[in-house]
């Protein structure tokens, strides 16, 4: 079952999907708020996704009280109630989240626009409300007492949350002792945010093999401790930066009373938030560990995220190269094209559980499932064929579009350009295919040192230099763009570029495109690829 998650806003309402069973919020569109007609644009996504799910952020101020903008959204929820008869609504509680939502786009250290920032927001609104307020069972189930009806909306949903209020107290008590040591309000925050960072930074623990700062450290949680003695002995083991910090972090996050007793094993490349995250969650079973596939993700990747989960590069590489026998992969080519992992593009991104004893090739077919119950779930092999492509062909075009663009909407509109220039005998044009060919001949880049000859490869991977898609994916897709590909956007666009500013920039002709870079690309164009 599908469930929608809404931030809405006076000028735009971000828009984030999740599917029950698996878990994960998708932030696909931003819908402007004009006169009303938002309503029949959240009720077209709804019908598309077939559900009438809802989760609307509810914003409260530090003290943990309503706001004029929770008013807004309250009353904007009676309106989707109206346009949506039968709909089930959760107000969701969240402070700050797009202040958060940029700050994670600024950390993938790519341009983008403002109106992904509301989608992103939606999509951490949809998130926290299935993993920490329990909207979706584990058994793939939505529960009905955490949603209401159009009949209840006028009333709260949720109680305040009284770790902002203890933040609140919290940082006013940091404040004042710091003042008066002397020191400044802005170096006050700039010494609590400081403190949740990791004891250590570290880029990649996988290419750091031995190095004592990777290490795991085994740390005990009692029965009876108190959240001050747990986080100064946190802070004694080396695994945080500072007690103090560390609980007001936990308090102001409601999450001092929910720590569970357990065996823990904490690396201090952590930071608190990892930390607190893993002390609230418990430990399930000490034998169990959870491996993430990210959207977007090669097999390069996940190999370097198994080798540093302690399989052998032997275990890893010997799993790899097995043949699987699995419907996702239906159409795969009997061998693959200048060393390219024949599994590319078909390990779905989910956060599993596996025992330790598991195998990698347990890891393997359990990715391999997953995609294929999302191709199965969106009849994807027969949608794809209605656009003349076989499965294969277009989980390869998802992988080429999940590199290009970030939101859902804009995802639709580069899959329109790519069909439109497939359609009309146009190579694909495609910089993110040439960096792929790259990385396979010369992943070191000895050779290719600039993009002038990056983009003149002479790979089948290269579609800047050949006709059609590339002989297979170039990245694991997430299902936004699965989804692009069966059903792009109505328009007959042939050029596109994300600009400097993050926004997305479309043309018809050539000179359009040529211009757009001028105009909007002076920086971003010339990014090493």
């Amino acid at each position: 079952m599908k469930l929608i998650g809404l931030d809405v806003g006076t000028k735009r309402i971000g828009v984030a999907i999740a599917d029950s069973s698996i878990r994960i919020a998708v932030p696909t569109t931003t819908i402007n708020a004009k006169n009303g007609a938002e309503f029949a644009e959240i009720a077209r996504i709804a019908q598309q996704n077939n559900t009438k799910w809802f989760v609307l952020g509810l914003p409260r101020n530090n003290s943990g009280t309503e706001t004029a903008q929770s008013a807004y959204v309250r009353e904007f929820a009676k309106n989707l109630a109206s346009a949506i008869p039968g709909a089930k609504i959760r107000f969701q509680d969240e402070s700050l989240t797009s202040v958060e939502a940029e700050n994670r786009l600024k950390s993938r250290k790519k341009a983008y626009a403002k109106e992904e920032i509301d989608a992103e927001a939606a999509a951490i609104i949809l998130q926290d409300c299935i993993e920490h307020l329990s909207v979706v069972s584990k058994g793939g189930t939505s529960k009905e007492s955490n949603f209401v009806d159009a009949r209840e909306l006028g009333t709260p949903v949720n109680e305040k949350k009284e770790g902002n209020s203890m933040l609140k107290k919290f940082v006013v008590v940091l404040l004042v002792i710091l003042l008066a040591g002397g020191l400044g309000a802005g170096i006050a925050f700039a010494w609590y945010n400081s403190s949740l960072g990791p004891v250590y930074q570290v880029a990649d623990c996988s290419q750091l093999e031995g190095d004592s700062r990777c290490d795991f450290i085994e740390f005990s949680v009692l029965d009876g401790e108190t959240m001050p003695i747990i986080s100064d002995n946190l802070a004694a083991a080396g695994i945080i930066k500072n007690s103090l910090a560390f609980q007001i972090y936990m308090r102001a996050h409601n999450m001092a009373d929910r720590i569970k007793t357990g065996e823990y094993r904490f690396q201090r490349t952590m930071d608190v938030e990892q930390i607190g995250k893993q002390l609230v969650e418990g430990v399930k079973d000490s034998n169990v560990f959870s491996f993430t596939i990210l959207p977007g993700s090669t097999i390069k990747d996940i190999k370097a995220d198994l080798l540093q989960k302690g399989y052998s590069s032997a275990e890893i590489e010997a799993a790899f190269a097995k043949r699987y026998d699995s419907p996702v992969l239906q159409g795969l080519p009997e061998s693959t094209t200048e060393g390219a992992e024949y599994l590319e593009g078909f390990l779905f991104g989910d956060t599993y559980e596996f025992y330790k004893s598991d195998s990698v090739e347990k890891i393997i077919q359990t990715a391999l499932a997953a995609m294929w119950e999302v191709v199965n779930s969106n009849n994807l092999v027969s949608r794809y064929s209605e656009r003349g492509l076989t499965l294969y062909q277009g989980i390869t075009l998802a992988s080429i579009i999940q590199k290009e663009a970030n939101s859902y909407e804009s995802q639709r509109t580069v899959a329109q350009v790519f069909y439109s220039r497939m359609n009309q005998n146009i190579a694909l044009g495609s910089d993110v295919t040439a960096k792929y060919a790259a990385d396979l001949l010369d992943p070191t880049r000895k050779i290719y040192t600039d993009n002038s000859l990056v983009i003149e490869i002479d790979s089948p991977y290269n579609t800047r230099k050949h006709l059609g898609l590339t002989p297979g994916p170039i990245c694991n897709p997430g299902i936004s763009a699965l989804l692009a590909v069966a059903e792009p956007t109505d328009t007959s666009y042939l050029y596109f570029l994300t600009g400097d500013d993050g926004v997305m920039y479309y043309s018809y002709t050539e000179a359009e495109h040529n211009q757009n870079i001028i105009d909007h690309c002076q920086n971003l164009c010339n990014v090493q690829l």
